[in-house]
């Protein structure tokens, strides 16, 4: 006798989309009453709309598409062709200043949250000036993982000596550089989490 599996539910839209503004609206730190005040939809409303009770309106899209700091676009994934994204070695933004050479690991994708960038800073040189003012949005948070030589971690004031195989993760809103006053150059992975800290 031959058993055929049940076929699995279609995923419902508006459920997809409740998910997807519930999870970029915790990862902003923001509360239901927080991102109604940020679009003019009703908290209430947002909160049917967050487990898939409703749809929005069109209308009502587009605010919370813009209370959350996306296009509409960005918001329903229309623009997404894919679920996955391979950025190959060669084709890399690359960058440098001075002495601090940066290779962006991560392709530009709407909305995307997070940044994975390889950095190599030659001997003497920094990522920023002393006095620099926070180089990352309230509430982000970043990890440095070190690849080779030594690096210091200056920030809000304090120093943090690094070698090879350490990492370190800081709130990347606070004044921060790092320094490399060893004699080779150093290579490290930054990872940078937007609007995740919460306190």
């Amino acid at each position: 006798m031959t058993t055929v599996a049940p076929t699995a539910p279609k995923a419902d839209p508006s459920s997809a989309v409740g998910l997807r503004i519930r999870a970029l609206r915790e990862a902003m730190g923001l509360s239901l009453r927080d991102l109604a005040q940020r679009t003019g939809v009703s908290a209430p409303m947002l909160s049917q709309v967050e487990r898939g009770e409703t749809s929005p309106t069109l209308a009502s899209a587009a605010k919370i598409a813009a209370g959350l700091e996306l296009t509409l676009s960005q918001l329903l994934r229309l623009d997404e062709g894919h679920h996955v994204a391979v950025s190959r070695a060669g084709a890399h933004r690359r960058f440098a200043r001075g002495g601090h050479r940066i290779e962006e690991l991560t392709p530009p994708l709407p909305g995307q949250r997070a940044d994975v960038s390889l950095h190599e800073l030659a001997p003497g040189a920094t990522t920023g000036g002393r006095a620099d003012p926070p180089m990352h949005e309230p509430g982000s948070r970043e990890t440095a993982v070190v690849l080779g030589g030594a690096l210091a971690l200056v920030v809000d004031g304090g120093r943090h000596e690094l070698r090879e195989g350490d990492a370190v993760t800081f709130d990347a809103d606070l004044p921060h550089h790092f320094e490399n006053e060893g004699e080779e150059p150093t290579r490290f992975i930054a990872v940078i989490t937007a609007g995740l800290r919460r306190s």
